[in-house]
């Protein structure tokens, strides 16, 4: 009887501190190994590597050049591990772009091919969204399983649902719950005791929006004179963004903290979360927020799915005209702070709205541990 698990070849490319490595990971860390075991090829320039993360626990990483510097070297590469390592089942996060993985492991001789959307587009990004409208139907050729992070993803990269497993951007429940503790240590050792302080953890890059971000920072700062911004993350708009800071002349109310490991403490820290995305497929950090019952305002370009809590968050739109109704809802969350009623604001229990609307990663790594268990038949 064979006891081995089942390889999964699990292509990510960029590990940058983002949200679909953070979602990869998780699934890996809560999926039984014993039945299915992950392996990843990522690009060799990243800032992070997951080698000694995943190694430990059974999974391979393999290195390739980054398609954005040499696409004909990571495709090649790509191709030879499946073909030497005989991979059967590739699942590609990488959206549009999954031709260029998906169509080197078809030739590999991968019998099943899976694409996961984690992302669409937005009308101000035209460049961006050329290539994405002619990739997309190469990638989805090329595919023969197809997965999506939510509905609003899985319309507009397939076209439709039918036939589309959505696979939700899952957390932690448990890990991700409020705690007294985390957010008392952080305050001092962040010194922020007595701040009112609004959090943002995503990639520094233009669908992040920072730019909106901290101009509406600076603004809410103004209503509130002990709001303090806290963001976490790195990426190629950082430099322009901390130089925006300074230019504002706000940088005693904002701290930078970079890329972070214990990303579940600093929810705790956090008064409210902003998420001013340009576009979002189903953005895992707002599926955190709400498990930590974190109040959360986010972009009305983040798809409605998202709201899986609608006493915690609210889409409010991103022009500059919209910064008044940011701010309003945000006194409102810092008045009930501050109000005598504290039991009003109780973040200590577990979100039931996590569990029933299918966010719980122990119950979701079940559910895509029988969809691999059963394309390994194939």
């Amino acid at each position: 009887m064979n006891t081995e698990p089942i390889r999964v070849l699990q292509v990510i490319g960029i590990v940058a501190g983002g949200g679909v490595e953070s979602v990869v990971m998780n699934y890996y860390k809560h999926i039984d190994r014993s039945k299915v075991q992950f392996d990843f090829i990522v690009h060799d320039d990243n800032i992070i590597d997951i080698t000694d993360i995943v190694e430990p626990m059974g999974g391979k990483v393999y290195k390739v050049p980054s398609y954005s510097k040499n696409i004909f070297g990571f495709m090649q590469g790509v191709y030879n591990i499946v073909k030497k390592h005989k991979y059967n089942i590739v699942h590609c996060h990488m959206t549009t772009l999954g031709v260029f993985s998906l169509g080197p492991a078809w030739l590999a001789g991968a019998k099943v091919r899976i694409l996961h959307g984690h992302s669409t587009t937005v009308k101000s990004e035209t460049k961006r969204n050329i290539m994405k409208l002619v990739l997309r139907p190469f990638s989805t050729f090329v595919s023969n399983y197809h997965f999506a992070c939510g509905r609003l993803v899985a319309r507009w990269l397939y076209g439709d649902e039918i036939g589309v497993h959505i696979i939700n951007n899952a957390v932690d429940i448990e890990r991700f719950q409020y705690n007294e503790e985390y957010r008392e240590a952080l305050r001092e050792e962040l010194n922020l005791e007595g701040k009112f302080i609004i959090g943002h953890v995503g990639r520094f890059m233009y669908q992040k929006n920072h730019e909106y971000l901290v101009r509406l920072f600076s603004y809410v700062l103004k209503r509130i004179p002990t709001a303090h911004l806290v963001l976490v993350g790195d990426g190629p708009s950082r430099e322009t963004i901390l130089n925006q800071i300074e230019t504002l002349g706000i940088a005693d109310s904002v701290t930078y903290l970079g890329l972070r490991n214990d990303v579940y403490r600093l929810y705790s820290l956090f008064d409210i979360f902003y998420l001013p995305s340009w576009y979002e497929g189903l953005a895992v950090v707002a599926v955190e927020s709400q498990a930590t019952n974190l109040p959360l305002l986010m972009s009305k370009f983040v798809t409605d799915e998202a709201v899986i809590d609608d006493s915690l968050a609210k889409r409010i739109g991103i022009t500059d005209d919209d910064m008044t109704s940011w701010a309003t809802e945000t006194e409102r969350i810092y008045n009930k702070i501050n109000s005598q009623q504290t039991e009003v604001y109780d973040r200590s229990n577990i979100n039931d709205s996590i569990n029933t609307k299918g966010y719980n990663i122990r119950l979701e790594a079940k559910r895509l541990e029988e969809l691999y268990c059963a394309y390994s038949k194939n």
